[in-house]
């Protein structure tokens, strides 16, 4: 599987019958996933639509959605008033031997009001069934556009964090290689530590002193640091390979890169192994950074 950014844009137009509709898809990131809508008067049951094909398409980022819809041009039709027909035509009958019995010509008919009423044809039963399916489809296709530019961005973050990672390893390797931490060095440290402890020291107790050389020897050693620093980028490495939505697995990995950094400055006796640890934190910061972007 890919990974997908939870930014993107998608919109998606077309016209049924005399309808012109489109569907704009904007997402940013967010902790879970979270739809706003907005639909047109009288197209509100295309909600549950929206929300079953945005959860199957994707698991996290904030999805601003909205349909915009407008007639292209309006039909008018004619409709007469049977009732007001009638009663003209029953008044015209009751006095044919009063008046001029000349029959009644459509214009004479139009004048008289209420006859005949003009007004906006409405859509057919068929028409109104067929723009729906338009503007589903038309939705399908944004969703799948907005799901592509994220596979895009997603396919181009794991590069980037994937360069991180790299970077990190040679960091950790630095750090794991500096002469500093070697046998000799770190001997070195401790005996001049615990000659320091010593100065002034008359009657120093022994059990005391293991004690100290002990705290010595474990701040002075970065070995469990270094291991889990290996071991957090294989985690990282194999978890960008399998891809989906890993987003929060990656955020928590960040965490871990991070206390094992400070961990390293704070040991540290070292000028490079500290240099190596706070380009670790920032490598490390920006690598959180675009994780915040992944699903």
């Amino acid at each position: 599987m890919t990974l997908q950014s939870m930014t993107g844009f998608a919109r998606v137009e077309g016209t049924s019958g005399r309808t012109r509709w489109a569907w704009e898809l904007r997402s940013v990131n967010g902790k879970g996933l979270d739809l706003r809508l907005r639909l047109p008067p009288g197209l509100e049951a295309l909600e549950a639509d929206v929300r079953r094909l945005a959860g199957e398409a994707f698991a996290r980022g904030n999805l601003q959605i909205g349909l915009t819809t407008s007639v292209s041009e309006a039909q008018v039709e004619a409709v007469v008033n049977e009732g007001a027909l009638a009663a003209v035509l029953a008044l015209r009958d009751r006095l044919a031997g009063t008046i001029d019995p000349a029959p009644l010509k459509l214009d004479t008919l139009l004048s008289v009001r209420g006859i005949v009423d003009f007004r906006e044809a409405e859509e057919s039963e068929a028409e109104t069934q067929a723009r729906d399916r338009d503007i589903r489809a038309g939705l399908a296709e944004a969703i799948r556009r907005l799901a592509d530019m994220r596979r895009k961005e997603g396919t181009a973050l794991a590069d980037v964090l994937l360069g991180q990672v790299a970077r990190i390893e040679a960091l950790t390797a630095a750090v794991e290689a500096d002469p500093s931490r070697s046998v000799a060095a770190i001997a070195e440290r401790l005996a001049t530590q615990v000659a320091t402890l010593m100065q002034g020291a008359t009657a120093l107790d022994r059990d005391r002193l293991h004690q100290e050389v002990a705290l010595l020897a474990t701040k002075a050693d970065l070995r469990e640091e270094i291991d889990r620093l290996k071991s957090h980028v294989r985690a990282a490495r194999e978890l960008i390979a399998e891809g989906g939505p890993i987003g929060r697995k990656l955020d928590f990995l960040a965490q871990e890169f991070n206390r094992e950094s400070n961990t390293i400055c704070s040991k540290s006796n070292a000028a490079a192994v500290t240099a190596a640890g706070i380009e670790l934190k920032v490598v490390i910061d920006q690598f959180r950074e675009q994780v915040q972007n992944l699903e």
